[in-house]
């Protein structure tokens, strides 16, 4: 994301759930090169008392208004909306920062629009830690990817898998194993859930050759993922326990992470590859 020193760059907000909430709160606060142009959401009188809390009200636009006012758009928002969103970001050459990583695999041709007119389309770390190790180890070789989730079992409830397969997630006493396949079929069954799996799959081997298992467990009040990664430079692995938001399918941590990434823009030291 390339902006000169002195120049401020104008981001706007799409959705205001629990990530999209903390990420306007910070930019109101102030993170330096940046300013909040606006915020869309789909029910706007629900956000009011949010909004009018924050030191400057932002204008609350339509998706389709946000490129003619703003540098960045960060996405926070249900996976349906993500081409609506990025699209006219990234035909300006513009940013758009996506948490919605797993869509990105379903409208792969935003990819190609963003390379064809100098657009980027970023997707935060979110909640995984070591992707930077994953990408450094992918300029090698990579063997293997794999990666196995364990949620509690209201993180789950309601996936189209679930759903399709009537698997009954509620009555379960142990944990349960109810996915084991590639990070892309995990992102067409698990919509809410998967984004962590897709955003590694990119940063490694691809969506096809990232193994994944997904357990539903009911003694869990976190989020767990840990991942193995076998390549030619070293072999790792990793494990982070996310405390869920207040929407149980996404990690606190998520937030805190576009915050971090908003921060490294302008920042004197950037730390992490």
């Amino acid at each position: 994301m390339s902006m000169q020193t002195a120049s401020v760059a104008r981001v706007a907000v799409v959705g205001l759930g629990g990530i999209g909430q903390k990420v306007v709160e910070a930019l109101d606060q102030g993170i330096k090169g940046l300013s909040l142009a606006a915020v869309s959401v789909q029910n706007p009188d629900k956000h009011a008392a949010f909004l009018s809390k924050l030191s400057t009200t932002p204008p609350v636009l339509d998706i389709a208004e946000l490129e003619a006012v703003a540098d960045i758009v960060i996405e926070c928002a249900p996976a349906k909306l993500l081409p609506d969103i990025v699209r006219p970001f990234v035909i300006k050459g513009k940013t758009a920062i996506v948490l919605s990583a797993g869509a990105l695999l379903f409208n792969e041709d935003l990819i190609e629009l963003a390379k064809a007119h100098g657009g980027q389309i970023v997707v935060p770390t979110g909640a995984l830690i070591g992707l930077d190790a994953v990408t450094a180890a992918a300029e090698g070789k990579i063997n293997s990817v794999t990666m196995v989730t364990r949620k509690p079992v209201k993180g789950l409830a309601g996936a189209p898998y679930i759903v399709e397969n009537k698997i009954d997630i509620e009555s379960i006493t142990e944990p349960l194993k109810i996915f084991e396949g590639s990070a892309r079929e995990a992102a067409k069954g698990f919509p809410a859930n998967l984004n962590v799996a897709v955003a590694l799959s990119l940063a490694g081997v691809g969506p096809d050759a990232t193994t994944l298992q997904i357990w539903a467990d009911p003694a869990l009040t976190r989020n767990v993922h840990r991942v193995e990664v076998d390549s030619d430079s070293a072999r790792f692995s990793m494990q982070i326990e996310n405390i869920p938001s207040e929407n149980p399918k996404t990690g606190r941590i998520t937030a805190l992470s576009v915050i971090a990434l908003l921060r490294k823009q302008g920042a004197a030291l950037r730390v992490g590859t």
